[in-house]
This record gives structure tokens, sequence and C-alpha cells, in this order.
């Protein structure tokens, strides 16, 4: 038998899962060095992430523009950006066409991440979650749910023959 013979086993464990997380944290850790220190050098940032993810804010314009993904450069022309971990959401104004914008991304929204001045790089899974649609949701079944037919509006029923009446 040869080591191309081997077969790994399916791990019980989300290994993979875990390495994304992991360098998700490296792209919040320089997102949040230079929001606070600023860009030194010649470093930059292209940031790609997809744009129908949930919690990505951007104006309209550019969601029609870019309805699947959409890449940002965070160089000289940016400003208040701002890394929120407890909600784990990046922020960033720029402008697009002249027209100033703030967009708000989600960690878990980007897709690859880049500092060509030293050629590093990171990319990532994402997968957009499909939206839930009232229709899709399956109606309770059993005992709890009382069946009664759609009749039209209901009834006002008064309670004064049930409360207290003060003496006079």
């Amino acid at each position: 038998m040869t080591d191309d013979d081997v077969t790994i086993p399916d791990s019980l464990l989300p290994y993979d899962e875990w390495t994304q997380d992991a360098l998700r944290q490296v792209v919040v850790t320089a997102l949040r060095h230079v929001a606070h220190e600023g860009l030194p050098g010649g470093h930059h940032f292209y940031i790609s992430f997809k744009t129908a993810y949930p919690g990505v804010a951007l104006p309209d314009r550019l969601r029609a523009q870019y309805p699947d993904e959409m890449t940002i450069v965070l160089q000289h022309q940016f400003h208040g950006l701002t890394v929120d971990e407890t909600d784990s959401v990046m922020s960033v104004g720029l402008s697009f066409s002249g027209i100033p914008s703030t967009l708000t991304i989600p960690i878990a929204a980007i897709t690859s991440f880049a500092d060509p001045e030293v050629r590093f790089g990171l990319h990532f899974d994402v997968t957009v979650p499909e939206p839930v649609k009232v229709a899709d949701i399956p109606a309770p079944e059993g005992d709890d749910v009382p069946s009664r037919p759609n009749d039209g509006p209901a009834a006002v029923v008064s309670l004064d023959a049930f409360r207290k009446r003060q003496k006079d």
C-alpha cells in the first residue's frame, strides 16, 4: 500500500471553520491597528466582500452595481474606519464617483483580504445565507394550535357582567 492509497478520515472536529475564524482575527487585528494608527509606509488593503450578506450596509446604487461581490481599497482616501469586535463588523467611509458613502461590512462577509505591499493575502469561504420567506415557515401543528375558521372580524365581548359592582 502506498501513501497515495491511504484515505484521510473525515474529522468530527471543524478544523476548517476554526482555521477560517483564526485567520479572520488577523484581518480584524490589521483593521483595528489601521483604525488607530493609520496605514504605515506603502501598506494598503484590498478587501472583497459579499454584498448580499446579511448586515452589509451600502448605498443602493453600489448594491445594484455590485449585486454579488465588491472589492474596496483602503489606501489614501478613506475615513472613519472602525472595527466593532462585539458585533464583528467594520465600517469605513469611502467616495465612489465623488459621492461620499459609508459602508458597514460584517467580518463574516469578507471573502478576501490582501496587502500587496508585502504580498500578503487571505481567502475565505463565504456562503450567503438564503433569506427566510414567511411563506417558507411551516405552520405549527398539533394540539397547541387551536383551529378556527376565518369567518370575518372577531366579536367584541363586554365583561361588564362579570365585574364587581360597588354598592351605592
